[in-house]
């Protein structure tokens, strides 16, 4: 099984590292976009259907948990505002995002020093004000991804992650092992988990393990990191 550790080479936008994917097939850059003024997420997404043929607006949320799950998450990119209704951190989302494998571009129209740098300092590619006419976030949106206009990208496979069952067995996770996966889940890496978990870097290893072995014993897989991602919001752990 591939690490889920190991990082995606990395180029540098504006001072900011930025994690590229990996390439594989010829296709349009998958994009969602969040914001809960649902007036201005039309609006967007219909400029970048019209002017962006090498992006595909493919999930529009108006909401975190709406985002999260949608079958059709992780997107390739996802563009997040930072103002929302529910009290889930800027480092949060963005750190569960690029765990899932999607790069993060923050467009708000709060733009503070000190929000930026948590921003940044989370992954985020970009930190984008919404002052900004669409063309400069769309041509910010194709540096991050490494594309150049009217060039089709190279982009990794992509799956959807399975829709989750109505009902569905939860496994009962120990302390550690439901701690190790709050963090892990949230983007931390293994080592990440075990130094705030204050342990061992293979006894956080294992906590992880065990909790990917009980998700699979009631049928819900969680061998990838994304499938991981998705039952921990599915069972209310981030």
């Amino acid at each position: 099984m591939p690490n889920d550790d190991d990082l995606a080479p990395v180029h540098a936008v504006g001072g900011t590292r930025v994690q590229r994917p990996p390439a594989v097939r010829t296709r349009a850059v998958r994009v969602a976009l969040l914001d809960d003024h649902e007036v201005l997420l039309d609006s967007m997404a219909s400029w970048l259907r019209t002017n962006a043929p090498d992006f595909d607006v493919v999930l529009t949320a108006t909401s975190w948990l709406q985002l999260v799950h949608s079958p059709l998450f992780p997107t390739d990119l996802v563009l997040i505002d930072v103002q929302l209704r529910e009290p889930v951190s800027i480092e949060a989302r963005v750190r569960t995002c690029r765990a899932a494998g999607a790069t993060v571009i923050v467009l708000t129209g709060l733009d503070t020093p000190d929000l930026r740098e948590r921003a940044l300092r989370a992954g985020a590619a970009a930190f984008l004000g919404k002052s900004r006419p669409l063309g400069e976030v769309l041509a910010a949106a194709r540096e991050v991804m490494g594309l150049t206009p009217g060039r089709t990208p190279v982009l990794r496979e992509w799956r959807p992650l399975p829709r989750a069952a109505e009902a569905v067995g939860r496994p009962r996770l120990s302390l550690g092992e439901e701690a190790a996966l709050r963090l892990y889940a949230s983007g931390r890496s293994t080592r990440e988990v075990a130094a705030e978990m204050r342990v061992q870097f293979e006894t956080a290893k294992t906590y992880l393990r065990r909790v990917r072995e009980k998700y699979a014993r009631v049928d819900r897989p969680a061998s990838r990191k994304a499938e991981l991602i998705q039952r921990a919001l599915e069972d209310g752990y981030i």
